[in-house]
């Protein structure tokens, strides 16, 4: 359990901070004190962008247009953290309550595909003589910023070349439009990009990042995610009458009240649409993981991305579903090889959901039935949690 902190008198405490001690009152969290420190620099944050809000009082984009630009800037916040220590939660409850009405919560991927689908518009355009301009940057940074003074993102994570390459220019003129960025990850900035391929062009990102953005560090030891995703709640059979209220219950713990999303990852030009996203965790249908001409690369993305994947209603599979069978396997060792949690739903015990005789996949599924026994133990959890960490 984490250490007590002293809570504030109620009326001193902002929205994001009450918010937090509702929960913590409630039983549904543990008392954290430095939850409740962001809690506050989040109150913070919103108490500057509401007088900034009220000295306008023109307009949503009246900041864009009165804001003087020799003025004290506003930095946002930049929260990285170790998995499951409430950054997801927190800035979700900044983002709902705050009284900036041009603002924008989003996936830091979804955020960056709008940015190359608004380039590729803008050297449409100028080809055919529309614009004027061969630089794409200054107006697209633009087009966003006119929209939102505050941006909130979450998960923010670069390993796509072709985003590192222009986060620096995009960012500076974001942030010269007014933006105020709120953002999430599970690394500190100078962590960001590790050994990616031309990294010192990234490195003036970060030192933009820096310059607006604040940055804390929710440190801390306790995964409240998996706290109570025991063994029964990694492995459940659908013969269960319960299973569907067990594997929604499971999903549930790991959104811990984050809100859940639709996501998709680049995989070497092909897209990989992901349903139901929530608090770096991903849910699928069977189909639509494993019907689909997905390989080891794929799932390796998967695995990058999320630290925990759902996968409902996997059936007994024979030869006929031989191709099937081999993307499980796949997927089950890439996730084992990469130390993290795949929580599963199934019509039968691990060690008979391959019926078939023939060809290597009822050799290679004992593997597989091995490994998924093992990735529900305790043991198993509690080295993926450390891996986890040791990666952030």
């Amino acid at each position: 359990m984490a250490p007590s902190a002293t809570v504030e008198p109620k009326s001193r405490q902002g929205p994001v901070r009450s918010a937090l001690e509702r929960l913590i009152q409630s039983g549904e969290i543990e008392s954290d004190p430095i939850q409740r420190r962001l809690a506050d620099r989040l109150d913070a944050l919103d108490r500057r962008l509401s007088a900034e809000v009220g000295a306008s009082k023109k307009s949503a984009l009246g900041w864009l247009f009165g804001q003087k630009r020799d003025a004290d800037p506003v930095k946002g916040l930049y929260v990285y953290g170790d998995v499951g220590r409430g950054k997801t939660m927190l800035m979700d409850m900044f983002f709902r309550q705050s009284s900036v009405a041009a603002k924008r919560r989003v996936h830091f991927h979804a955020l960056m595909g709008e940015v190359h689908e608004l380039i590729g518009e803008h050297r449409r355009a100028h080809k055919n003589g529309e614009v004027k301009g061969d630089d794409p940057i200054p107006p697209v940074a633009a087009r966003i910023a006119e929209k939102s003074r505050l941006l909130c993102f979450d998960e923010f994570t670069v390993t796509d070349i072709a985003d590192a390459m222009i986060l620096s220019r995009l960012f500076k003129a974001l942030f010269a439009n007014g933006l105020v960025l709120v953002a999430t990850s599970n690394v500190a900035p100078d962590d960001l990009y590790p050994d990616g391929l031309n990294r010192p062009l990234f490195l003036p990102f970060v030192k933009v990042l820096k310059e607006h953005a604040e940055v804390f560090e929710l440190a801390g030891e306790e995964d409240y995610r998996l706290a109570f995703l025991g063994e029964e709640d990694i492995y459940v059979e659908t013969s269960d009458p319960a299973a569907g209220q067990r594997i929604d219950a499971a999903w549930e713990r790991l959104l811990d009240g984050s809100k859940e999303t639709t996501a998709s990852l680049s995989v070497k030009g092909r897209t990989i649409p992901v349903p139901r996203a929530g608090n770096g965790a991903a849910r699928f249908a069977f189909d639509d993981l494993l019907k689909r001409p997905l390989g080891s690369q794929d799932y390796l993305a998967l695995a990058q991305r999320f630290h925990t994947i759902l996968v409902e209603n996997v059936p007994v599979m024979d030869e006929a579903e031989r191709n099937e069978a081999k993307r499980f396997i796949t997927l089950v060792d890439t996730f084992y090889d990469a130390g993290k949690r795949l929580v599963v739903s199934a019509d039968a015990p691990a060690n008979e959901l391959y019926q078939g005789r023939s060809g290597t996949e009822a050799f290679e599924f004992d593997r597989t039935t091995s490994r998924l026994f093992e990735m529900r133990s305790r043991e198993y959890l509690e080295k993926a949690s450390a891996r986890e960490d040791a990666r952030s």
